[in-house]
């Protein structure tokens, strides 16, 4: 009776390749620091837009002598929408603007519109109500301003540097970016806001 031999494979203990372990970590480690920084490029980003909507309030307000001359503002009794509709000259709803300027309405929608976002975006709260009230004022000035006319009503150069992009748009799309990247988190109280039961019922209050 023949007897074959078979090898016998016994199990190797192996060690752990502390190349790929290595690799691993340092992939995770990289995610992590590119995660954080994108969030606070996304907080410094959305301070920096409220700061933008909040100064263009209280300057219209008070009266700080930038935009808005001193003993001009709001608070003196000077508009805030009188000056800049007035001056429309150019675009599909130019006599629509003057009949709005300086109209009360058209002024608490404004400044409340100003200030609200600014709120909103310094807090880190309501960003998507943010986004929409803000793209919708920034939608109405860039028709106040109509990039695309090369000459206004008058026949005079519009000295427009672009026919379709211009600060308004960048504002939106600044906005509606926030909002979706959920900037609010960081440097803001975007997470205990999110935790209110009318929040949490209602995601459009995000």
């Amino acid at each position: 009776m023949a007897v074959q031999n078979h090898p016998q494979h016994h199990p190797r203990f192996r060690f752990p390749s502390l190349h790929r372990t290595g690799t691993a970590q340092a992939a995770t480690d990289t995610t992590a620091t590119t995660t954080a920084a994108r969030a606070y490029v996304f907080a410094s980003l959305r301070l920096l837009t409220g700061f933008v909507f909040l100064w263009a309030f209280l300057d219209k307000t008070f009266g700080f002598g930038y935009a808005t001359p001193s003993g001009k503002g709001w608070i003196d009794g000077g508009s805030p929408t009188k000056g800049f509709l007035s001056s429309v000259a150019a675009g599909p709803m130019e006599s629509t603007f003057h009949d709005w300027a300086g109209a009360g309405w058209a002024n608490w929608l404004f400044m409340l519109g100003l200030l609200g976002v600014g709120i909103a975006l310094v807090a880190g709260v309501a960003l998507r109500l943010a986004a929409v009230a803000g793209t919708a004022m920034m939608a109405l000035m860039w028709i106040a301003e109509w990039p695309p006319a090369r000459h206004l009503s008058d026949g005079t150069l519009s000295m427009s540097s672009n026919p379709f992009a211009d600060y308004h748009l960048i504002y939106a799309v600044v906005l509606i970016a926030l909002a979706a990247a959920g900037a609010g988190v960081t440097w803001g109280l975007g997470k205990l806001w999110a935790t209110l039961p009318i929040v949490r019922d209602h995601n459009w209050l995000r």
